[in-house]
């Protein structure tokens, strides 16, 4: 006999499972809802971990999604510190790290991601950092407070976001990517030309087509970092180093529970976010869902999107019976220096159109394959994106509109009307 029985159980401690409880709770639902998290904290918002928690600028109860008291207030019972081991989805039970089992009716698997490790020599030296938790992110802040220099490895969001956010404590900053430009992988080469600009203006030193090879030990400290060095020889004085080459999703406990997994990577779904197990949904950046709007499976990183998709699957455990077909919303920061926000995402295009100034550093960049808009990305424009969010959403075909589109003062509500 399992130790208990719950209506709803949500398995992953971030965003995804915290919207699905509140939506759960907000369209009436009367169960039980459990909510079980690995990590020390109660759900959090996962941007401050690189921007103002980093910085020391907000606390850690600021990055809290919900107040303290909204989960007894609201009878849902959060278990933080713990995981589940293993998962029957055809017996509806799970087994928790206490050895405990729950019963259950409908869960939400939303495990998220885990960081990609680097695997070069000296990756295991003091110093070198990764970063996905507030732990992670206090940890970084504690042993920089005496470095001078800090060498990043990628220029995706973490690169950059950390990089700014380190500049602004006083540290020297250096960006090592592969790529030649930071964010070229998401927004292309002129986007990313333009935000490396953004970086270079503030002191830091970005050092694109690179790749490392190796990290060294301090000469003073065998145990600890002391300097990167690329595979051309070049050597990069480092005491400390954060990695941002990615995240792997957490389909470990979906493996382990015969879900079917998708092609790239994530938990497979339907575009409800039904999981091969009709009584299992998922959510976040380990849910790989059959996309309405894009007509292909997608699986998608990013905070706005795993609370997007938390609150699909809380309305299809009600029976709603909703296909996802939110148009997914990004955004992110650069200290105070620049903000992005960005609708798509566009995975290949074959224009690119410029709405504004980017000189003036207010513009939106529409991305257009096949004549139909694909992603916007803005800078300072947001008035652009509820345009192109219905674009997308209805596949309006633009091809007789792009210098409307390229003019920043022409009205585009009447694009596909």
């Amino acid at each position: 006999m399992p130790d208990r029985h719950v209506d709803h159980l949500l398995i992953g401690g971030g965003i995804a499972s915290a919207t699905c409880a509140r939506v759960l709770r907000d369209e009436g639902a009367q169960g039980s809802i459990l909510l079980v998290g690995r990590e020390l904290d109660p759900p959090y918002h996962r941007p401050p971990v690189t921007k103002e928690f980093l910085r020391g600028a907000s606390s850690r109860e600021d990055a809290y999604i919900d107040a303290p008291g909204w989960w007894e207030e609201n009878d849902v019972e959060l278990m933080t510190r713990t995981s589940v081991m293993s998962l029957d989805p055809d017996a509806r039970l799970a087994t928790l790290s206490d050895k405990r089992t729950v019963e259950y009716d409908q869960a939400l698997l939303a495990t998220g991601a885990t960081v990609r490790r680097l695997s070069v020599e000296g990756a295991q030296l003091e110093g070198v950092h990764y970063l996905r938790t507030l732990g992670n992110s206090e940890s970084l802040r504690r042993d920089v407070e005496g470095v001078e220099r800090v060498v990043m490895v990628g220029g995706s969001y973490v690169g950059c976001e950390v990089a700014a956010s380190l500049t602004e404590l006083g540290k020297r900053c250096t960006i090592v990517m592969q790529e030649s430009f930071v964010l070229e992988r998401h927004f292309g080469s002129q986007a990313g030309r333009f935000f490396q600009d953004v970086l270079e203006e503030h002191g830091i030193e970005v050092l694109g087509d690179r790749e490392v090879h190796r990290f060294e030990a301090a000469a003073d400290e065998p145990e600890r970092i002391g300097a990167v060095v690329i595979t051309n020889g070049e050597v990069i004085d480092a005491q400390a180093v954060v990695a941002g080459v990615g995240a792997v999703p957490d389909v470990m406990l979906a493996r382990r529970s015969g879900l079917e997994l998708g092609e790239l990577g994530g938990v497979r779904c339907d575009s409800w976010l039904r999981t091969s197990s009709a009584s299992v949904f998922a959510a976040g950046d380990m849910c790989e869902y059959d996309s309405v709007l894009h007509g292909r499976p997608m699986r998608i990183e990013h905070e706005e999107v795993a609370a997007a998709q938390g609150r699909t699957a809380a309305l299809n455990m009600l029976g709603v019976d909703q296909p996802h077909r939110e148009v997914p919303y990004f955004f992110s920061d650069l200290s105070d220096w620049v903000s992005l926000e960005y609708v798509g995402p566009a995975s290949e295009w074959d224009r690119e159109l410029v709405r504004g100034s980017m000189a003036e550093r207010r513009f939106s960049l529409w991305y257009v394959h096949e004549q139909r808009v694909v992603g916007v990305l803005s800078v300072d424009r947001p008035e652009d994106l509820d345009h192109a969010r219905r674009l997308i959403a209805e596949g309006i075909e633009v091809s007789g509109a792009l210098d409307a589109i390229a003019d920043p003062d022409a009205d585009l509500a009447h694009l596909g009307a």
